[in-house]
């Protein structure tokens, strides 16, 4: 092994440890509840940010959850600071072990989520335009509840497992 290798993989190995998983929340309050929290109309605003951490975009959001059965649709209506405006309709279904499976236009695939005590890992391929090109990223979400009215959000963005990109979001019950 290289003297590069070995001076490396200590650091590697320290990185990795140093992430969170989302059972290291099961015993945080206030309780997640995706479906009870988003229920209504939230409002909610945001940075994108580039990988150099500075900020591309900003923007406002809001939202209108309905709740039918075992589905929760979000309506979710962005205003950025350039004036884009933009919809994104999710369609969120619990399942039977207690995850979450999301479609909307602009997902490829699915979403597929899971809650644990105050917190929810939502993971998905999202179909990111950028000055008239499409690139496929991979969006790791991960949404924080405080308490009844506040959520907030964080957003890795990543394109060949690099992170090029974080979204950071705060949400507000109305």
């Amino acid at each position: 092994m290289t003297l590069f290798r070995w001076l490396t993989l200590p650091l590697v190995l320290m990185l990795g440890a140093c992430s969170a998983d989302l059972p290291d929340y099961k015993n945080s309050d206030p309780r997640f509840d995706l479906f009870g929290y988003f229920e209504g109309e939230t409002k909610a605003w945001g940075m994108v940010q580039d990988y150099t951490n500075k900020q591309n975009r900003r923007f406002d959001v809001t939202i209108v959850g309905t709740v039918q059965n075992n589905k929760l649709v979000l309506v979710e209506d962005f205003v950025f600071d350039d004036g884009e405006i933009d919809q994104r309709i999710w369609t969120i279904e619990k399942l039977k072990d207690g995850s979450y499976r999301g479609v909307a236009d602009d997902i490829i695939g699915a979403a597929i989520g899971k809650e644990e005590g105050n917190a929810l890992q939502w993971q998905y391929d999202f179909e990111l335009k950028v000055d008239g090109s499409t690139y496929t990223v991979a969006f790791d979400d991960w949404l924080y509840r405080q308490d009844d009215k506040h959520v907030f959000n964080l957003t890795s963005i990543r394109k060949f497992g690099i992170e090029v990109g974080k979204i950071t979001l705060f949400f507000q019950k109305q």
